[in-house]
């Protein structure tokens, strides 16, 4: 058999080796904690689950959705007016996704030809550059360092590389790093996208994990966004929409209209009980989102505390539901402390190299746990040793 040559770009890598270690740990009967892959295991609230399960025992729901319906459109113009103050056109400025992933995976392909620039954050989300690799693009990864707090420094990218880019993908506030970005920067942002002709793609997932009473809004509430690029935004982590697969794409008409014609030749829409969880989760009671953010701020209290006390100094992050911290010092690559971490503590961890380049050093921690769980992983890392620096060899 022959296979595409774009699949050589991509591998199993250091998730797969993860996911082996925690099954048979698991076998053994062994301690796991896994802090890894940020899947939320905070379930939604009654109230989206009762329109959901109504909506699937239907039986007419079980035909292809094709389009968006309009009141899910009418439920995402008015949550966007009501949360961000931005204004949206039901019929040209919304697009349903299926999940953030699907969409960022396929919205290169609307966008860019064979051979194309794209900027990339770096570190980034995987899909911010697996999605412009299966278009065939070239990646210009743009650092986010901590001495600039994890903030693109937009002047550095070269002016022959900003003029021949189509794309840019940035996600503030961000994962890996949680940092969250000024005003000022999407000023920038804007500024930069219309001097060079560059289409913007804001993942804006994190908007609601926001912490110590500090609050996140929208790439398109600023001046002229919609004129150079698009916003995604998730259900996934704020309501607890995971497994459902829930996302938007909005802003720009000609962008959402191009990803919409891809998508009407690729699937066949969004479930229709999925909508209505979407519709309900959207328009309904808040108080869930403030309840949730709430619980993800104590885990990250616990674990930021946690791990101080036994000797691992992690700065507390502005948002998000990830840690993003540097490994100790006695460990030269990420890889080699995350294995360290499963096989000696049985805490499961992601490396930062995992994320690019810049991502070597660092390690990300998913606030996916309750907190008595959490609690174990610091007592089973104290315990395992990993966090003191090795006795020197002596002859």
């Amino acid at each position: 058999m022959q296979f595409a040559k774009r699949m050589n770009q991509f591998g199993e890598g250091i998730f797969t080796k993860l996911l082996d270690i925690k099954r048979k740990r698991l076998e053994n009967g062994e301690l796991v904690i896994d802090l890894s892959i940020g899947t939320p295991n905070i379930p939604p609230a009654k109230h989206i689950i009762e329109a959901l399960c109504t909506s699937a025992a239907d039986e007419n729901n079980y035909i292809y959705a094709i389009n968006d319906q309009d009141s899910l459109l009418e439920a995402v113009k008015s949550w966007y007016k009501k949360r961000y103050d931005v204004e949206l056109d039901p019929k040209t400025e919304i697009c349903s996704l299926l999940g953030s992933q699907e969409g960022l995976a396929h919205i290169s392909l609307t966008i860019i030809d064979e051979g194309d620039t794209v900027l990339v954050p770096d570190p980034c989300y995987p899909v911010f550059a697996d999605g412009p690799l299966l278009a065939g693009g070239q990646l210009y990864y743009m650092p986010q360092k901590k001495e600039n707090d994890y903030i693109i420094q937009l002047e550095d990218i070269p002016e022959e590389v900003a003029e021949k880019a189509k794309l840019i993908l940035v996600s503030y506030p961000n994962n890996p790093t949680t940092a969250m970005a000024p005003d000022s920067f999407y000023r920038e942002l804007i500024e930069f996208a219309r001097k060079h002709n560059i289409i913007v793609i804001h993942d804006n997932a994190y908007s609601e994990l926001v912490y110590d009473e500090r609050r996140a809004g929208s790439f398109l509430a600023f001046p002229g966004a919609k004129e150079v690029g698009v916003e995604f935004n998730s259900l996934s982590k704020t309501y607890g929409l995971a497994g459902a697969r829930i996302g938007f794409c909005v802003g720009n008409s000609e962008v959402v209209a191009r990803l919409k014609m891809l998508k009407s030749n690729i699937d066949y829409g969004m479930y229709l009980p999925f909508q209505k969880a979407a519709i309900a989760a959207i328009t309904g009671s808040q108080e869930c989102v403030e309840e949730t953010k709430k619980a993800y701020e104590k885990r990250r209290d616990i674990l930021c505390m946690g791990f101080k006390k036994i000797g691992w100094e992690i700065d507390k992050p502005e948002a998000t539901m990830f840690i993003w911290t540097r490994i100790p010092y006695h460990y030269e690559k990420s890889e080699d402390f995350a294995m360290d971490m499963i096989k000696k503590a049985g805490v499961i961890v992601t490396p930062g190299s995992a994320f690019g380049p810049s991502g070597e050093g660092y390690v990300r921690l998913a606030l996916v746990q309750d907190e008595d769980a959490l609690k174990k992983a610091i007592q089973a890392v104290h315990k395992s040793g990993i966090l003191n620096q090795p006795m020197p060899l002596t002859t």
